[in-house]
């Protein structure tokens, strides 16, 4: 068993809370600026800084606690991304209650079992929409306020002649006691609520923020336009207050015309992001009549990372040319995310060592991260001082990390969760007598410490001639091509390995219109088309020049649309479904073994 382990730089006080650092900053740094707020659907925006955003967190956390909630209750939040989403969660900590969130997109199924599960006595909606939504649920939530129905000013008002003692509930919270339940994406069945206290938040990300002092520093600038509902996004929003870096929050459809606006150092995101903004930078350099240019500058991007490795670096010969191509591409993909990027954060899923070469190459470093919701989420993070592209990182300071005998990745420190809400028996699946999580996923840990994931325990393939197989390094070589939105491995107990692809509905206009043919056609229709076909079996061949032959994929088919969440293939952090999946198209995936029946019938 290999085990790595590295000491934590920071520990946190009983006394401390989320909201401390907050009250620090608004206290001894009232000058700094927590918040780019967007008005008038982001032609505007306004400087928020700590005393100001505090005072606000105090007035609605006023209007909750006049409302009935107390300190422990739980509140359920249900919002996209948005200024209100962060102000509301520190006003439900600073009234002693515990946030539940819950996706913006979540069908009333999900939010009936969230609210139910939880006992949330109380809820916040986005829009009126999603408030009656909630009020038809029939759970026991008391009281809804919708943000787009005037639910913060409703708060305050509420609140403004209380007389609650907020300071006393701010205060009376301590690290050990209870923050967030959030609750798992759900790939495999109902999901799971993991409690999450104060000290899991605070030793994750404080011992995270000495270390990436490029990234997190008073004066930065983030972007957030990932779903808050996820943890990753959370611990980032919680990361801003610690170290006064600057969050504008954002619409992801909005990116292109908010990014200049805000200039971004840097981004926080998850893989599909960076390969759709290199797919549409070699799409737009391939619609230019450019795209062998760009195909060269990103050989050469990756070459100059590569070298960066190396003991001495990159030579004159491609220092020269990387500065060449720097002048004519990299500069505009680095103006296209604002021009003042030279870092990202990336996690949810791997990377892949090819994009994050390239974006290295071009002058944003991705610091690839890995964690899950039960571990508040951060295990580990490739550093400034300590990166190995392809890899997840070490540990960070306070955690350890060990590979079991049977491959499968385990954790502890103290940002692992104490167990599932309500759940004992799945708990006591993943936590043994000693803290030790098990991730579930399947991972190596080299000399260095640099850890790798290698696939999923539960998604390993094994196929009719005993042949173990991990789909996830095959799916994100043929994800990463501009078609393919999503790509799944199957093949349990098959005689070999196929694969279903889900094409890019926003690429393919374009991929048509270059080809002649009419840009509107619709997936079903192009499901056996042969162009379409062959240009997909290229990536196919790339992913299987990486497994031994019975690892091969044999066969792919099309599927007629492309999956989505919002036919509950896709989950909210974008990964696949795969049972959901498996069994909707459960006759594409038996059509890639018929002719292997016919054969065998000979």
């Amino acid at each position: 068993m290999r085990e790595f382990a590295v000491p934590p730089v920071v520990t946190v006080p009983d006394e401390d809370n989320t909201l401390t650092a907050l009250w620090d900053a608004a206290d001894n740094h009232p000058a700094s600026i927590l918040y780019m707020r967007s008005f008038d659907d982001g032609a505007t925006w306004q400087d928020v800084t700590a005393p100001a955003f505090r005072d606000e967190v105090i007035a609605a956390a006023k209007g909750l606690a006049a409302a009935g909630v107390q300190p422990g209750d739980r509140v359920a939040l249900m919002s996209s991304t948005r200024y209100e989403w962060t102000l509301l969660d520190y006003a439900i900590w600073a009234a002693g209650a515990v946030t539940v969130t819950i996706y913006e997109t979540s069908s009333a199924d999900q939010a009936r079992w969230i609210l139910e599960d939880s006992g949330a006595v109380a809820a916040i909606a986005e829009t009126p929409e999603m408030k009656d939504l909630i009020e038809g649920l029939g759970t026991a939530v008391k009281d809804v306020w919708s943000i787009d129905g005037g639910g913060v000013d409703a708060l305050n008002a509420l609140g403004a002649d209380s007389g609650v003692d907020i300071e006393e509930r701010r205060t009376a919270r301590r690290a050990d006691d209870l923050a967030t339940i959030v609750y798992t994406s759900g790939t495999t069945g109902r999901p799971k609520g993991c409690m999450l206290t104060h000290r899991n938040l605070l030793a994750d990300i404080r011992n995270v923020i000495p270390e990436v002092p490029v990234v997190l520093f008073e004066g930065a600038r983030m972007l957030m336009f990932l779903s808050l509902a996820h943890v990753l996004a959370r611990i980032l929003q919680i990361a801003g207050v610690e170290s006064r870096t600057t969050i504008a929050h954002a619409d992801r459809s909005k990116l292109t015309a908010i990014m200049p606006v805000v200039k971004p150092t840097t981004l926080l995101a998850i893989p599909r992001v960076f390969e759709k903004v290199y797919a549409g930078a070699h799409q737009k350099a391939v619609d230019g009549g450019k795209g062998h240019l760009f195909e060269k500058a990103a050989v050469c991007a990756k070459e100059y990372s590569r070298a960066l490795d190396k003991p001495g670096g990159p030579g004159l010969g491609l220092k020269l040319r990387h500065k060449l191509w720097d002048v004519l591409v990299y500069g505009k993909i680095r103006a296209a995310v604002g021009g003042a990027c030279t870092s990202a954060v990336s996690g949810g899923a791997a990377l892949g060592p090819e994009l994050g070469h390239f974006f290295r190459g071009v002058g944003i470093t991705i610091f690839e991260g890995y964690g899950l919701t039960e571990t508040s989420p951060v295990l580990s993070l490739n550093l400034p001082t300590a990166i190995k592209v392809g890899s997840i990182g070490r540990p960070i300071p306070g955690t350890a990390l060990r590979v079991a005998d049977d491959g499968e990745l385990e954790a502890k420190g103290l940002q692992v969760f104490g167990g599932y809400w309500n759940n004992d028996a799945a708990t006591a699946e993943v936590l043994d007598a000693d803290g030790w999580f098990s991730t579930g996923d399947i991972a190596e840990i080299d000399d260095d410490g640099y850890v790798t994931i290698t696939g999923r325990k539960k998604d390993i393939i094994v196929t009719a001639g005993g042949k173990n197989v991990a789909p996830g390094p095959m799916e994100k070589i043929m994800d990463a091509h501009p078609l393919i939105a999503y790509a799944m491995v199957v093949g349990e107990g098959r005689p070999y390995i196929g694969a279903l692809i889900s094409v890019d509905g926003d690429m393919l206009p374009d991929w048509l219109s270059r080809r002649g043919k009419d840009p509107k056609t619709a997936i079903a229709d192009l499901t056996e088309d042969p162009e379409l076909l062959a240009e997909l079996q290229v990536k196919v061949d790339e992913a299987n020049a990486t497994v031994s032959k019975a690892e091969q994929i044999k066969r792919f088919r099309v599927i007629p649309v492309e999956l989505s969440e919002d036919a509950g293939e896709i989950t909210p952090s974008v990964k696949v479904k795969r049972h959901v999946v498996m069994e909707k198209y459960s006759s594409e995936i038996n059509a890639l073994y018929e002719k292997a029946r016919e054969d065998t019938k000979r």
